[in-house]
């Protein structure tokens, strides 16, 4: 039996890349990050945590909660990255729960006084 591909994806509020399998979703390989912050809900479509938008290139998507992404949004690249797997290199953005979990780290941090 063949390898799954791999394909680079990379997250457009973070600057960050990760390769991601055609057999794991793109959650799944954003996990690999080893980083804290990234959130992880039903991982079955229902929750809507994990919403981003794709940018450029191709996923294959799974069924999705129509309460989380809509069929206007789907068409405008709007996935929930537990259920899309790549297809090619791609560019994404976190919206939502995602994007503030992932620029959490991003800000720079208040410094403390005793």
């Amino acid at each position: 039996m063949e390898a799954p591909m791999s394909f680079s994806v990379a997250i457009g509020n973070t600057q960050e890349r990760y390769p991601c399998r055609t057999d794991q979703t793109l959650l799944g390989g954003m996990e690999q990050l080893g980083r804290k912050g990234i959130p992880v809900g039903c991982r079955g479509g229902g929750c809507g945590v994990c919403k981003v938008r794709i940018e450029s290139g191709a996923v294959r998507r799974e069924r999705m909660s129509r309460s989380h992404v809509s069929v206007a949004e789907e068409a405008q690249g709007y996935v929930l990255a537990c259920r899309a797997y790549p297809q090619s290199d791609l560019q994404l953005q976190a919206v939502a729960a995602l994007a503030r979990c992932l620029e959490r780290r991003l800000s720079p941090r208040s410094p403390t006084t005793n």
